[in-house]
């Protein structure tokens, strides 16, 4: 998994997923869900996906986004996936900024 650094305003730096880290920490992501039997069925009620869709959408990013969200609703989650896959914790929000509809929101 290759991790850029790219240096921020100041002081402060950025990390910046290569799109290979992206897929990879999503695919992973997908199957820990996949092995995970008490919260499969709840993103696939949650979502409405159904075994044909869910099969479907693991190539696509915006499924693939969808499914991080669903992770980072809870921080057990995030630690669970994290943990077992040997992540840094913020490693999900660094994929997920990086996939359709991630880009963070400047408020001011």
């Amino acid at each position: 998994m290759r991790v850029l650094v790219n240096k921020g305003f100041g002081n402060s730096l950025k990390m910046v997923l290569s799109n290979e880290a992206v897929a990879d920490v999503a695919l992973k992501a997908i199957t820990w869900l996949v092995g995970n039997e008490d919260l499969l069925p709840v993103f696939m009620g949650s979502t409405g996906a159904d075994e044909a869709s869910f099969r479907e959408g693991v190539a696509d990013a915006e499924f693939q986004a969808s499914v991080l969200d669903f992770i980072m609703m809870d921080d057990a989650w995030v630690i669970a996936f994290c943990d077992q896959e040997g992540l840094p914790y913020d490693r999900l929000m660094q994929a997920r900024g990086a996939l359709p509809g991630g880009a963070q929101v400047n408020w001011t």
